[in-house]
């Protein structure tokens, strides 16, 4: 197969994109990228070492439509929210995906300026030292938490419905909150969390 003239990795990152959003993360291979390309397998490894630093680039790739500008003057809070509900928004765009953002979000340059921005927000909402590390830990470990929720344990999946059909008389909060859970959506579920998390952070001053 002949290799395209002009090929960049922005060109393998969106094949590959293309191909775990048609088939299912399980068909990324780098055969299957070189296929959506039309070219050869091994002319890939002009451009990328390897699987993993091509599955970085898909994680770039996602993200990258994240927009990082924020409402001058908003209150730190809402600056938070805006930057959690766009990178929600951006992963739900490519649901398949969702393992490679966890396992490559510390070595993916969008993610690194992803962190920058809320890192910015945070402390000019005073957050310093320790407890800015507690802080921004505390926003992705929930946000990175309800990416898995949403997309493997959905609030509206068969989990919760089973859930709410238990023992009453066994578990009546369990099967109570479930029944509860079942009438929500993953939009109430998500807003009401960062809601939470974030109203329950200030910086000590």
């Amino acid at each position: 197969m002949p290799r395209p003239r002009s090929l960049t990795t922005a060109d393998l990152a969106t094949a590959a994109l293309a191909v775990i959003d048609r088939d299912g993360l399980a068909a990324l291979t780098m055969r299957s990228v070189a296929k959506e390309l039309r070219m050869a397998t091994m002319a890939l490894y002009r451009y990328v070492a390897d699987r993993d630093q091509l599955e970085v680039l898909v994680v770039d790739r996602v993200l990258d439509p994240i927009d990082l500008d924020l409402p001058a003057g908003a209150d730190w809070r809402e600056q938070a929210a805006l930057l959690l509900h766009r990178l929600r928004n951006a992963v739900s765009a490519h649901p398949a995906a969702v393992p490679l953002v966890l396992r490559h979000r510390q070595a993916s340059v969008v993610t690194m300026r992803y962190i920058e921005a809320m890192l910015t927000v945070l402390t000019d909402a005073g957050f310093e030292g320790p407890d800015r590390v507690i802080a921004q830990r505390t926003v992705i470990g929930f946000l990175l938490g309800y990416l898995q929720n949403e997309h493997y344990a959905s609030i509206r999946g068969p989990g919760t419905a089973s859930l709410a059909s238990m023992s009453a008389d066994e578990f009546p909060l369990l099967v109570q909150t479930a029944g509860q859970a079942q009438t929500m959506s993953v939009d109430d579920e998500f807003g009401g969390g960062v809601e939470i998390v974030l109203r329950g952070l200030e910086p000590r001053r």
